[in-house]
Order: structure tokens, then C-alpha cells, then sequence
């Protein structure tokens, strides 16, 4: 009988461990979310006035722009949907690339195989957007049960 009382004072126990470590994960993870938001909104506003301020190139700063619209995008996607957009990274990366290109080529003026390389790589990231989208629709994820 002492048995039974120590397997279910543990099963109780577990139960109330796993609820206690979950939500602490959760707190974590607004927390940190909200942070990172705060800190892409923070960091959108600085480049947003710095190109009001003439400190900086028109289009390096709107592909910034671009940069922290894409990261708040994925941080809102996040808390709505609780899955981390991989597209967007890979967006994300796109745009900086685009930004490097732009830049590297305003600035030097050559042509260079780093040229060729950052195209290269952005063709690369387009495919893998192109197999994202094509796997996303074709193995679309099932929605775990929230009753659970």
C-alpha cells in the first residue's frame, strides 16, 4: 500500500513540476519577445531619424527599415502563431545581402568575384524561400490539440 501513496505522491509531484517549468518558459519567452521587440522598434527609430538627419545613405537606411520591419514581423508572427517563421530569416538575410551589394557598389565602383559571390548567395536564399513555400504547402504542419 505505501507503494501506491509513493507513486502517486510522485506522479502529483511531476504534474506540478512540469506546470511550474512550463510556465516559467512561457514568462521567459514573452519576456524575451517583448524585449526583442522593444529593441527592433528601438533600433528602427534610431536609423528612421538618422536618415531625417543626413548621417547615413537614403537606401542603406530604408534597407534597414526593411531589415526591422522583417524581424518585428517575425517577433508578431511569433507571439500569434508560437512557431518561428524560418522564411523570414531567410528573408532577413536577403535584404542584407541586397544592402551589402548595394553598398559594396556605390562605394567602390569595381567589379569584383565578391559581387558575384553576395548575388550568388541571394539566389541561393531565393531557392530556399522557393523550397520553404513548396514544403510548407505540400507538408502543411498539423495544429497539436489545445485542449491538451
Amino acid at each position: 500500500m505505501s507503494k501506491n501513496k509513493i507513486d502517486l505522491f510522485r506522479e502529483a509531484f511531476n504534474k506540478q513540476a512540469d506546470s511550474l517549468g512550463n510556465l516559467f518558459v512561457e514568462v521567459f519567452h514573452y519576456i524575451a519577445l517583448f524585449a526583442v521587440g522593444a529593441i527592433i522598434a528601438w533600433a528602427a527609430l534610431q536609423e528612421f531619424l538618422s536618415i531625417f538627419t543626413a548621417h547615413k545613405e537614403l537606401v542603406d537606411g530604408i534597407l534597414m527599415l526593411f531589415i526591422y520591419l522583417e524581424l518585428g514581423a517575425m517577433v508578431g508572427i511569433y507571439f500569434k502563431t508560437k512557431r518561428m517563421p524560418v522564411r523570414f530569416l531567410i528573408y532577413v538575410s536577403i535584404t542584407a545581402l541586397t544592402r551589402l551589394l548595394i553598398s559594396d557598389i556605390s562605394h567602390n565602383h569595381k567589379p569584383s568575384w565578391g559581387i558575384i559571390q553576395v548575388c550568388g548567395a541571394i539566389l541561393l536564399l531565393s531557392i530556399a524561400v522557393l523550397i520553404v513555400r513548396i514544403a510548407s504547402s505540400r507538408f502543411h504542419v498539423k495544429e497539436e490539440d489545445e485542449s491538451k
